[in-house]
């Protein structure tokens, strides 16, 4: 239902609209995969390809995608690290989301405080993972003299589009021009304490953990 929800506000996942993979996207994969297993046990490249019965030049090749490993090597290394060879497979196999999202479709949001002239967009959302990031366009097109204070856990990134705003945070106001960024702690009061030139448009990044 949610997914229904926001392919129809805009929001789909899919590739990005490129040329496609480059040639060497499974080298590279594997690659990464012999490095992190190689530091996560503490070993220099020259322990593991002696345990894996290698040169040193060509496991360097290895992980840096360079050549294509044939099958024999491939168990020779994952023996060595002591891991299976479908293992080094693994970052290749895995599927890689993205949120694309067409201008002017980012899911719109009732926040507190929102209120006519005051738009939350959406951008995207984190289909999964440890960490929760919620960017956001946020504009403002009307005067205002009394804004809500928000809090919430984590921490926040906003970058001014353009207009100009006193943006408070804690006990400091900030006068930000566009090109502007404040990154702040987010579980203290924030927000706009005055609109000084209209219309308002800024990015919002917003990170907490998933299980605050």
């Amino acid at each position: 239902m949610a997914k229904a929800k926001a392919k129809d506000e805009g929001l789909r996942q899919e590739p990005h609209e490129s040329s496609g993979a480059p040639e060497n996207a499974l080298e590279v994969a594997i690659g990464r995969q012999v490095r992190r297993y190689r530091r996560e046990q503490n070993l220099t490249i020259t322990e593991l390809a002696r345990a894996a019965q290698l040169s040193t030049g060509m496991l360097s090749k290895i992980e840096n995608g360079q050549t294509s490993p044939s099958l024999s090597t491939l168990r020779s290394v994952a023996g060595a690290l002591n891991v299976p060879v479908t293992a080094l497979f693994r970052e290749y196999e895995e599927e890689r989301d993205a949120v694309f999202v067409k201008a002017g479709r980012g899911l719109m949001i009732e926040r507190r405080g929102t209120r006519a002239g005051h738009q939350y967009q959406l951008l995207g959302h984190s289909p999964g993972g440890a960490v929760v990031v919620e960017p956001y366009l946020i504009t403002l097109n009307e005067k205002s003299d009394v804004f809500p204070l928000f809090q919430h856990d984590g921490k926040e990134l906003i970058y001014l589009l353009e207009g100009a705003v006193s943006y408070r945070h804690a006990n400091k106001v900030y006068e930000l021009e566009p090109g502007d960024s404040l990154f702040f702690e987010a579980d203290a009061p924030h927000g706009p304490e005055e609109l000084r030139r209209l219309p308002i448009r800024f990015l919002s990044f917003i990170c907490y953990a998933r299980d605050s």
